[in-house]
């Protein structure tokens, strides 16, 4: 399974259990917030390891920015694209 996949079904069951959206919440005040965050998830049977998040959210980046008038010094500021925990736990805190 892939990591968006993943981090899909993994949205689905935080909306329909607020005790897990808060676990997964409270994963960013943890001393290692992705390690926690990877724990809950192969707990939950969706096995997720902290370099698969890293290099999916690198990977995504690095393709933004080639779309994006070739990846050159012209190219837009993307700002925190690439980290998809964070983007997951605001997606997370607005549900």
């Amino acid at each position: 399974m892939e990591v968006d996949e993943i981090l899909t079904k993994l949205k689905e069951m935080a909306a329909g259990d607020s005790a897990l959206r808060q676990r997964m919440l409270n994963t960013r005040n943890g001393k290692n917030p992705l390690s926690e965050f990877c724990r809950i998830s192969t707990e939950l049977g969706l096995p997720l390891y902290e370099m698969d998040i890293l290099s999916a959210g690198e990977d995504y980046y690095a393709a933004m920015r080639r779309s994006t008038n070739g990846g050159g010094e012209n190219s837009p500021l993307l700002v925190g694209e690439d980290d998809y925990y964070e983007l997951f736990m605001e997606e997370l805190a607005g549900l």
